[in-house]
């Protein structure tokens, strides 16, 4: 299961009618990808810390990048300050894998992300499809992990809940990275704001 291409698919297909950042979708896209190694076997959670397991071959690159990038110093990385790590310029990175791949398209006004000038478009791929079904199947993790940036499921009541501890722990982390993301956007907004109110003086 890929659950970091079915969150940028969501992003790029749902998500276009939400107002979704690039650095929230990044460090949501680095929960993701957490998830999926948990779920390959190829990292552990012990409490919060990220328990790298011994090295094994994936498939899919990015997931293979974010498993050589783990941190396998004593006492380990924990898992928020993996996001933020292994979260810069991520959404940048799955655009650019999306585009070599032909599954994300340089045309049209259909899924559109503010991820740069251009107008992108998903193509009709079996990817795309899968993490459609697993959107309207209302799967947990990707249906948090969505909503931690801002895309809603709409689902009045949800259909399951995260299964188990380590799952939760990450989905948890992203939702606290991405509200101090936003502390931090605010903060900036309001030092500019006095920054430009003492120049403009009396």
């Amino acid at each position: 299961m890929n659950t970091a291409k079915d969150l940028f698919i969501i992003a790029m297909d749902v998500g276009q009618k939400h107002s979704v950042g690039q650095g929230d979708l990044s460090l949501a896209l680095a929960g993701a990808e957490l998830v999926d190694l948990i779920e390959a076997e190829a990292v552990t959670l012990d409490a919060d810390r990220v328990v790298p397991a011994p090295r094994r071959t994936l498939e899919d690159r990015l997931l293979g990048e974010a498993a050589s990038a783990l941190s396998e110093e004593v006492p380990f990385e924990q898992v928020d300050d993996w996001l933020w790590r292994r979260g810069r310029d991520l959404s940048a990175a799955y655009q650019t894998a999306f585009e070599d791949a032909g599954e994300l398209l340089r045309r049209g006004t259909r899924g559109r992300l503010n991820l740069g000038a251009d107008r992108l478009e998903l193509a009709d791929t079996p990817s795309r499809h899968r993490a459609l079904r697993r959107w309207e199947d209302e799967e947990p993790v990707l249906v948090s992990l969505a909503e931690a940036v801002g895309i809603p499921n709409g689902a009045s009541e949800p259909e399951g809940t995260l299964d188990g501890e380590a799952l939760t722990t990450v989905v948890a982390a992203v939702n606290d990275a991405v509200m101090e993301l936003e502390a931090v956007r605010q903060r900036r907004s309001i030092e500019s704001a006095a920054f430009a109110n003492v120049w403009r003086g009396p």
